[in-house]
């Protein structure tokens, strides 16, 4: 026979597996290790495997409540030689979170040095450090290890046992909360209030089939270690019955005078004293003043953290203006002062991950509690009885001593005495090697009254203990009475304050992250003062400004060509809560969101919605007789579009009155061609069209002339082009009326519509501004009414002219020439609409 190889064997022993197998059955391990190994809490002791460690190591170093602290690298070098092999620091971490008395509503450890802070400033080095267990952990977590209520497992080589579960006397799962996340899972449990637990359970012992609401009534919501504020509602419930739900939270806060300093005013401030749980204080601070400097939270003045020994205490210090019930309110709907505990409730049972409601989690700590005790119970049984028969033992043996002497004497050796002990006294192998064990002293009639007194004790507690077995009654009345005594010795007042009206907030909070624009823009304009202006300039900024500021800007004031502030176009009171539609290049039109400028002052863009982002805005217009002081749209009331290519149409006013959140198309375009001008229209009014060679059409604005059409139609050709020659602008007045028309090289007119010839669509038109100068070219045209009208030059600079200053020329008139330098050109005329 020939011999195999070693190749063929090696052969052999490899075996093909598809990929995608090999990759689902290797991540279900992985998964399945962090699930049960090192994420979840069990939901008997409330611990994940690295705590439970920490917690045994430092039993059986005896670090005791009443021993002295001891290095926390001790304690973590236990740790990782014996039962965790994994990283220090992940060790340390979990070390140092069961010392926080801001995270744990009852820690577990002792520390003794710096253990980080509420201000999410990191912890020393665990060679600073030092800890021991807490009374709380050594009596109601680890007192009864002992005691065989747990089991033991070998740890990760073999070496050591440890215990698979400790035996909690209290549900800490539920008393210090719990977060960890998985894989594909996680829980967040929230800390309760332990004498509120403990009612709990005893109803739960005395009435297992108590109601959900009398649950709810004894443990009415969580009880944070950094105390704050839990409202009530449907989140808190569903929390509690379903194992999932999101708990409103927020800060404690109140309103003070404070002294800013010697000589100034006293003014208002918010002053905060309680924070939600898990939130950073100094992070806190940070987000809310970089909110103040973007302008989205007004009405701060100053922020200071005054916290010390005695507590917390931020100060947001306001300005003399503001009011601090709207700036508190601000405070909670724009920060994390208010904000939602996204509750789970998942847990090992068994084993396995699983949601459990509020009576769930109760009942599954009382049935292993119950087991505990029953263990206890017999190990208390086993211990009494063995010791009961050795006591029974030597009783028998001091009746008899002289026998007992005279046949220990006539025994050639241990053994053989011990036999004959068992056969002449009647006693077992543990009762005769007692009595060879027996000490002289026992000889003494104090020492064998001690021993008769001591086995009644015995058979007294042996009947105790039975009696526990074998009467269920009386083992729950034995787990109440121990409930009671931990809930008389560790149990607290609440910190956590309960307020109704969580569904409120949630629905808030819900409309917050993708809330109804109109809401949004009527929660900003609440936030406005009443006597505010809004102010849109040439340039595109947009700004709420008050009287005042607005003064010191003037302009509403004539001045020569120079560095100013960019000419204004609009000037509205806020009071009037005005109408604003933003007219694109492409044809689109949205309404502006001007409110929020009070928030954050910006360009144009930014208050636009967002599908028109990048599309230039040719005209902002005040909707006619809405918010500006009329009376309502009037039907003969329409919007004139005139694009770049001649063509005019016009719209119905109803067109603009629907407008939702979002941009509409109002004109169709060819390719290349923009929206030029946008003119309010009203029926039998005179419309004066010009190009860039200063050629004019005036029309009648009539349905024959101007028909009012669809969104999607492009218009009448009004104006045909000639080569070269550009559409400039256009204006809708009343009989009697004028314009205005500004050249590049600074010709400025004021022509009256009535020294234009009426004319036709199409038709040549004539020349209304003849130029001084060879090239130049008309650049805009705009109505006559404005009493304050600004020019743009075109590097920038500005000036402003009272137009009453411009007397009314006919088409033959070149008019004036505004004083500028020989490099100067006009860019646009600005013409200013305002309201009182």
């Amino acid at each position: 026979m020939a011999e195999e190889r070693p190749e063929e064997s090696i052969g052999k022993s490899i075996e093909p597996i598809a990929l995608h197998q090999e990759m689902q059955r290797s991540y279900l391990e992985y998964a399945m290790s962090v699930i049960v190994g090192r994420a979840l809490p069990d939901v008997r002791d409330g611990l994940k495997p690295v705590q439970r460690r920490i917690l045994f190591a430092m039993h059986e170093l005896g670090l005791t409540p009443d021993r002295p602290y001891r290095k926390c690298a001790r304690v973590v070098g236990d740790v990782l030689g014996k039962y965790h092999p994994h990283g220090d620091q992940a060790v340390y971490d979990a070390l140092v979170r069961l010392v926080q008395t801001f995270s744990s509503r009852h820690p577990l450890l002792d520390g003794h040095g710096n253990f980080g802070s509420v201000d999410d400033d990191p912890p020393a080095a665990m060679r600073y450090t030092e800890t021991r267990l807490a009374p709380i952990a050594h009596t109601a977590m680890l007192d009864e290890i002992g005691a065989d209520t747990v089991d033991f497992a070998p740890n990760f080589d073999g070496s050591q046992q440890e215990p698979t579960v400790l035996p909690a006397q209290l549900p800490f799962l539920l008393l210090n909360g719990c977060t960890g996340i998985a894989v594909g899972m996680a829980t967040n449990i929230p800390p309760h209030n332990l004498g509120e637990v403990v009612d709990a359970l005893i109803a739960l012992i005395r009435k297992p089939e108590l109601s959900n609401e009398k649950l709810l009534e004894l443990v009415p919501g969580p009880d944070f270690p950094t105390g704050g504020e839990v409202l009530l509602g449907s989140g808190l419930r569903d929390t509690y019955l379903g194992g999932r739900g999101s708990i409103p939270m927020r800060g404690v806060a109140h309103i003070e005078e404070v002294q800013p300093g010697k000589g100034r005013h006293r003014r208002g401030a918010v002053v905060i004293t309680e924070l939600p749980y898990q939130l950073s204080k100094a992070g806190w601070i940070e987000k809310l003043a970089e909110q103040v400097n973007d302008g989205k939270i007004t009405g701060i003045a100053d922020i200071r953290d005054e916290s010390d020994r005695e507590g917390m205490r931020v100060v947001v210090e306001l300005r003399r203006d503001a009011d601090p019930e709207k700036v508190l309110a601000e405070l909670q709907r724009r920060t994390a002062l208010q904000s939602n505990y996204g509750a789970i409730l998942l847990a090992l049972v068994h084993g396995k991950p699983v949601q459990l409601s509020l009576r769930e989690l109760l009942l599954q700590f009382l049935e292993y509690r119950e087991l505990t005790i029953i263990r206890r119970t017999r190990h208390a049984l086993k211990r009494a009885e063995d010791r009961l028969e050795v006591v029974e033992g030597l009783t028998k043996a001091l009746g008899s001593l002289r026998q007992v002497i005279d046949m220990i004497t006539a025994a050639p050796d241990a053994s053989a005495a011990r036999a004959s002990l068992q056969v002449h006294l009647d006693l077992s192998e543990r009762q005769a090697d007692a009595v060879l064990a027996m000490p002289l002293r026992r000889l003494t009639g104090l020492e064998q009254e001690s021993l008769r007194k001591e086995a009644d004790d015995l058979r007294l507690e042996r009947g105790q203990l039975r009696h526990l077995l074998e009467e269920r009654p009386a083992l729950l009345d034995a787990m109440v009475g121990e409930l009671k005594a931990l809930k008389k010795r560790y149990a607290t007042p609440r910190r956590t304050r309960l307020v109704q009206g969580g569904d409120e907030l949630v629905a808030q909070r819900s409309a917050a992250v993708r809330p109804n624009a109109e809401l949004q823009r009527r929660r900003a304009l609440e936030g406005l003062a009443s006597d505010g202006r809004l102010l849109i300039q040439a340039d595109g900024a947009v700004k709420i400004v008050g009287p005042q500021l607005l003064g010191r800007l003037h302009l509403e004031e004539a001045a020569d060509a120079g560095e100013h502030p960019s000419p204004a176009r609009l000037i509205l009171p806020v009071a009037q809560q005005p109408a604003l539609l933003a007219f694109t290049a492409s044809g689109r039109v949205a309404l502006l969101r001007w409110e929020f400028a009070g928030q954050q002052p910006g360009h144009l863009e930014k208050f636009l919605p967002d599908g028109i982002s990048g599309d230039p805005v040719v005209q902002v217009l005040p909707l006619p007789g809405a918010g500006s002081g009329g009376s309502g749209a009037a039907s003969d009331v329409s919007l004139g579009l005139l694009s770049s290519d001649g063509r005019f149409k016009r719209l119905p006013l109803e067109e603009f009155q629907e407008l939702s959140g979002r941009a509409a198309t109002v004109l169709k375009l060819k390719e290349g061609v923009n929206l030029r001008r946008v003119v309010v229209c009203r029926d039998g009014e005179e419309l004066v069209v010009a190009s860039s060679t200063g050629r004019m059409l005036r029309l009648e604005v009539t349905e024959a002339n101007l028909p009012v059409m669809g969104r999607t139609a492009q218009g009448p050709m009004l104006m045909r082009l000639l080569p070269g020659e550009a559409v400039v602008g256009a204006a809708c007045a009343g009989e009697g009326a004028s314009v205005l028309l500004a050249s590049r090289l600074g010709q400025l007119k004021r022509l009256a519509i009535a020294g234009l010839r009426p004319c036709e669509r199409g038709d040549l038109g004539q020349i209304g501004l003849r130029f001084r100068e060879r090239g130049d070219a008309l650049v805009d045209l705009q109505g006559g009414e404005a009493a304050v009208l600004g020019a743009v030059l075109g590097d920038g600079r500005s000036m402003r002219l009272a137009s009453d200053q411009l007397p009314a020329e006919d088409a033959t008139g070149t008019g004036q020439l505004l004083a500028l330098k020989a490099t100067d050109t006009v860019k646009e005329l600005v013409p200013l609409i305002q309201a009182v």
